[in-house]
């Protein structure tokens, strides 16, 4: 079927739909639909929460009530074609007398893909994928990953100095006295990525020496609180620190520790922050190779499954240098933000990588502006599969 401009339009009007979701809808996937006329005037829009159930498509039939009969539906992913929460939305664009469908990308489950687009097709109606498809699969990354794979698409965030700094040589400044290495745009910027995961990671080193809050203060809605986990080998947390006094069952500390940290688990428990105990790695493995690696440690792989099995989507990771290192030298990282400050910290700073194995490629990037500083997101690991979508 031919795409004209005017679907380009409506699709990334779709687009925008689908944004007003963003931490409303986890673990569904991101998804805007709008609704045309047969007079090409639109007729209805929606997207989805998870809380209100109803998918984008059922929320603009609903809107368009009988001026649905004959008209096209413009939705950012293929509509599902299996009863979960609620029925089909393919089932509900038959029943309107919907005419035609665009939608901008199949559905990333290997499972599932083209089921809704083949359904609409046996019921005679006309459909078109692939308008916008870079944007749909841009918003749906983390949907993608964890459909296929079960755990959630890891973005890190590194902040750092042209040189490739990320904090002043140990012991200076004082301990726990922050040290901003962008400016507040950037720091602005990472509120809005904290805003779009479900979860944020950082280890026990960056606890000890920065004491951070690793809240959401972006201001923003979103469904579900942002689940804050550490990782501390040996439980070594401090009861005051700003993690532990702020909890709300918002916090996950995983450990190596055995039966013998069941009183300081009772501790932490008291405080609303949950811990789980992962055996420790004696050996490194593919998924965490011998770069930094230390017998002891909680492993890598077996926590990122876990944090799929609760659906966790998305997780960011806000490390220092050894745990940046390991998550790439792994290929863990999905996505990586670097906030570059337009100043030097000498060789004596604190490197955001160290002993790289090597090279990490990218396989696009964006580029931004945040005052002085400068804003670069790269996609390291498609999580769509591959091929466009065609079905």
């Amino acid at each position: 079927m031919k795409i004209s401009d005017h679907d380009h339009r409506w699709m990334q009007h779709a687009h925008d739909l689908a944004r007003r979701g963003i931490g409303l809808c986890s673990p569904n996937p991101v998804v805007g639909c709008a609704i045309l006329d047969r007079d090409g005037q639109l007729a209805g829009e929606g997207w989805h929460e998870y809380d209100r159930l109803d998918h984008a498509e059922v929320v603009a039939l609903r809107a368009a009530g009988e001026r649905a009969r004959g008209a096209a539906a413009y939705v950012t992913l293929e509509p599902c074609n299996h009863t979960g929460r609620t029925p089909p939305c393919t089932q509900a664009l038959i029943q309107a007398g919907i005419a035609r469908v665009v939608a901008a990308t199949t559905d990333p489950n290997p499972n599932v893909a083209g089921g809704g687009l083949q359904a609409l097709r046996a019921a005679g109606i006309e459909t078109a994928v692939g308008v916008c498809e870079a944007d749909a699969r841009r918003l749906n990354e983390g949907f993608a990953r964890w459909s296929q794979s079960h755990r959630p698409f890891v973005l890190m965030k590194v902040a750092m100095s042209l040189d490739g700094r990320i904090a002043p040589p140990a012991g200076r400044p004082t301990s726990r006295e922050p040290y901003w290495v962008t400016g507040e745009p950037a720091r602005a910027a990472v509120q809005s990525l904290r805003w779009q995961v479900d979860a944020v990671l950082t280890g026990i080193g960056t606890v000890l020496a920065d004491d951070p809050l690793l809240t959401d203060r972006s201001g923003r809605p979103r469904r579900r609180p942002l689940l804050r986990v550490i990782l501390d080998s040996s439980l070594r947390i401090p009861l005051e620190s700003k993690i532990v006094t702020t909890a709300q069952n918002d916090v996950l500390i995983f450990t190596a520790l055995g039966n013998e940290s069941e009183g300081r688990i009772r501790e932490l428990a008291a405080r609303g922050v949950r811990v789980q105990i992962l055996p420790a790695e004696t050996q490194a493995s593919a998924e965490r190779p011998s770069v930094g690696w230390v017998a002891g440690r909680v492993p890598l792989s077996r926590v990122l499954d876990r944090l799929g099995a609760e659906g966790i989507l998305t997780l960011l990771t806000e490390t220092g240098t050894r745990l940046n290192t390991e998550l790439l030298a792994a290929g863990m990282v999905d996505r990586i933000h670097f906030y570059v400050s337009p100043q030097i910290m000498g060789a004596n700073a604190i490197p955001a990588f160290q002993a790289l194995p090597g090279p990490v490629h990218a396989a696009s990037s964006e580029i931004e502006r945040y005052g002085d500083d400068l804003g670069l997101s790269s996609l390291l690991r498609d999580p769509w599969p591959e091929g466009k979508g065609s079905a």
